[in-house]
């Protein structure tokens, strides 16, 4: 695999991390002020385009919606569904 292939990808995870991170907290500081939320869809997007760790990290880190089985098992199984990608991607470029 290409180093730049490899250094956007995670360039991109870097990123789509971190914007996940803001999102999440910024969702935790609404929730306990009362003002508008971020949708769950718009958190689960961003778990699904590669946030899914970093989201679950701070969600433990801040305490915030883990009680909601939605996201306590659905950004594990994201999770497992991003590295089973990323297996099938590098066993399919060494070959």
């Amino acid at each position: 695999m290409p180093s730049s292939l490899i250094y956007a990808a995670l360039s991109y995870y870097c990123i789509i991390s971190i914007i996940t991170v803001i999102i999440t907290v910024k969702d935790k500081s609404a929730a306990q002020s009362g003002k508008w939320r971020i949708p769950e869809a718009r958190l689960f997007t961003y778990a699904f385009l590669g946030g899914a760790l970093a989201e679950l990290i701070t969600m433990k880190l801040i305490r915030h919606k883990t009680k909601h089985l939605r996201f306590m098992i659905g950004l594990p199984v994201i999770i497992i569904i991003h590295i089973a990608i990323i297996v099938f991607i590098v066993l399919k470029v060494a070959n």
